[in-house]
């Protein structure tokens, strides 16, 4: 199973394998209260479309559109994380975004369900 949760929530046993997918570590979060079992940098989107979406909800369907067409040719670090997901059972993508609907982990999530 993989599931989505922002890094700020409290880390829990159910988590399982804890994975950031953002491209800048979360402001004021120390590593040690993180508990992040590994740092995605690199499925996270580009700096330029991190910068041109800045979490505006309504860029949020050129964003999908966009980061998706990214995902695409980024298979090798989709592949390690559905290889997480059989080793570990479980694999949380962790975001740092205030808004639950509107960020990353939300696509890549979508992305990674239709991959087999």
């Amino acid at each position: 199973m993989i599931q989505i949760k922002r890094v700020y929530e409290p880390p829990l046993k159910r988590d399982g394998y804890r994975v950031l997918v953002d491209r800048l570590w979360p402001r004021g979060l120390s590593k040690q209260a993180a508990q992040v079992d590994l740092w995605l940098k690199e499925v996270a989107p580009s700096d330029s479309l991190r910068k041109w979406f800045s979490h505006d909800a309504e860029k949020w369907e050129g964003f999908l559109e966009k980061y998706s067409a990214e995902l695409r040719g980024k298979a090798p670090s989709l592949a390690q994380i559905k290889a997480l997901e059989k080793q570990h059972g479980t694999v949380t993508l962790l975001f740092g975004a205030k808004d639950p609907d509107h960020n990353q982990a939300v696509v890549l999530l979508r992305v990674l369900k239709r991959r087999k």
